[in-house]
């Protein structure tokens, strides 16, 4: 008797239908697009009156807005002096971080020094 005699063999399955029942694909193009809705266009977002639209990964103000590109310019160029103000004073903190280590290891150094020097004169 052999260990693997019986092998399990299913019936072929029968062919599939076709796998779309619909008649859509038969429409052209333009007849799609209109009913299907295959024009998406970009997202718009309305906020306080004021129209956004999303645009190659930015949300974009558009016509109407309550922001003039005169006050947007002002307000960018006021933001890049803001930036180089905190650039500005990050690298002045850095630097006095440093003089202050600077004096704190100066007065350590001092500090072991004396102690030294008091403990020779206090051996004699």
């Amino acid at each position: 008797m052999p260990l693997f005699g019986n092998t399990f063999s299913p019936k072929k399955a029968p062919p599939r239908k076709s796998a779309s029942l619909s008649n859509l694909h038969t429409l052209d193009r333009s007849t799609r697009e209109t009913e299907l809705g295959l024009e998406y266009g970009y997202p718009v977002l309305n906020i306080g009156g004021q129209s956004l639209k999303f645009e190659d990964g930015q949300w974009i103000t558009e016509a109407g807005g309550t922001v003039s590109s005169k006050e947007l310019q002002k307000l960018k160029k006021r933001n890049l002096q803001l930036e180089e103000e905190n650039n500005l004073l990050k690298l002045k903190i850095e630097l006095l971080f440093d003089m202050l280590t600077e004096t704190t290891a100066e007065s350590h150094l001092i500090k072991k020094e004396f102690e030294d020097v008091k403990n020779h004169y206090n051996r004699k």
